[in-house]
């Protein structure tokens, strides 16, 4: 097959980026043929704001430009992985007009929510689900806190609401997760065109073996992630078992005020992933604190990779990946006693806990290897490969 692959790359690299190009790699590694057509949001600051909003609902650059692409070679599909703000919904147009199929990956919640997360005031919010014109976004400046900013995106949104883009554009969206599908679902996309693929881990970073004797978070430092639960779910253990916190983001000045008060927390910065794979493998097991809505969690996945069980929040996609008593532990999200509560279970049950370590690695070999995953994503192509 042959495969344009379409993708606005973010300014800092993120979870995003490398699921994307670990697709293509797979792909190419199983001898299809992966083009890309590619923006960066380093342009932003030279395009400036209003040429921006104007890219960001309809960009008549990306749609000539793919069209000319389609043109000059044949394509079995055009798989656009992220198209904001720069090559904007016009993408999907320029395949159609030259009769390519389009698969959408809904890697975030962008087209149901500015902010592309559900989450306001260190909460969840579904305001604008199911609103035809996400009016609540506006009000509360919810993409960057701005007003002007969120009101392009809910411009963009109801613009191809309107046309209507999500439904006649795309002929098969995938998500991450069965949550995710169910909130597109809620939303009114069509359920016929909407299949689960999950990512994967590869190469396999091997089992680990968890001898460390410590609990670890692997993240953004972001008050979604559950940074606070965390930490204040440490100060109920009092020093029952040491955490190391790996990431960096906004949250950094609280996680630092707690390194300087409990000496069993170390925060580790950003580090590079071969030495991410071996604090993982080591842990006794990895702590999975969100409060918000995940469209999957890497992080969680690459622990089941390590063999390390996962002591997850239950919501959203996270608690669907974890499955309680047999790859890891749920606690209520937000309920830094309960988190506590389910630690001290962890460290007292040492046999249990074994066996955790073992289904954590069943689960990962079943589910998440390139093996499997290209499997599926073929699964999802055939279903709309060009006549």
């Amino acid at each position: 097959m042959r495969i344009l692959s379409v993708h606005n790359r973010y300014q800092i690299r993120g979870g995003e980026d490398e699921s994307r190009e670990a697709e293509e790699k797979l792909l190419q590694q199983n001898g299809h043929v992966v083009e890309t057509y590619e923006e960066n949001n380093d342009r932003v600051a030279d395009l400036g704001a209003i040429s921006t909003a104007i890219k960001t609902v309809w960009s008549t650059e990306a749609y000539n430009t793919l069209r000319h692409r389609l043109k000059e070679q044949v394509y079995d599909l055009v798989h656009v992985q992220n198209f904001f703000p720069l090559i904007s919904p016009s993408v999907h147009y320029a395949a159609k007009a030259e009769g390519v199929p389009v698969i959408q990956t809904l890697r975030n919640y962008r087209l149901l929510c500015p902010n592309g997360f559900f989450f306001r005031d260190d909460r969840v919010c579904e305001d604008c689900l199911g609103k035809f014109v996400p009016w609540p976004a506006v009000l509360h400046s919810c993409y960057r806190g701005s007003r002007a900013a969120t009101s392009v995106l809910t411009t963009m949104l109801t613009t191809h609401r309107i046309l209507p883009t999500w439904n006649q554009m795309v002929d098969k969206y995938i998500t991450l997760s069965e949550f995710a599908r169910d909130k597109f679902i809620q939303a009114g996309f069509p359920k016929e065109k909407i299949a689960v693929k999950p990512n994967f881990v590869h190469p396999d970073p091997t089992i680990g073996d968890g001898r460390g004797g410590y609990a670890l978070y692997v993240g953004r430092l972001s008050p979604e992630k559950g940074i606070s639960t965390l930490l204040s779910a440490w100060q109920k253990l009092d020093k029952k078992v040491p955490l190391k916190i790996v990431g960096e983001g906004p949250l950094a000045a609280q996680v630092a005020e707690a390194v300087n008060l409990d000496r069993g927390i170390e925060w580790l910065g950003r580090k590079p992933l071969p030495e991410v794979y071996e604090l993982i493998g080591n842990a006794t097991f990895l702590v999975f604190p969100t409060i918000g809505y995940e469209t999957f969690g890497r992080v969680a996945i690459e622990a089941f990779a390590k063999g390390t069980p996962v002591i997850a929040s239950q919501v959203g996609a996270i608690s669907e990946l974890v499955e309680s008593d047999r790859n890891g532990l749920h606690f209520r999200p937000g309920d830094a006693e309960d988190l506590a509560i389910k630690i001290e279970w962890a460290l007292t049950h040492s046999q249990e806990m074994a066996k955790m370590r073992q289904e954590a690695r069943n689960e990962f070999e079943t589910k998440y290897t390139a093996k499997e995953n290209y499997r599926r994503i073929m699964e999802i192509y055939a279903t709309i490969r060009r006549q």
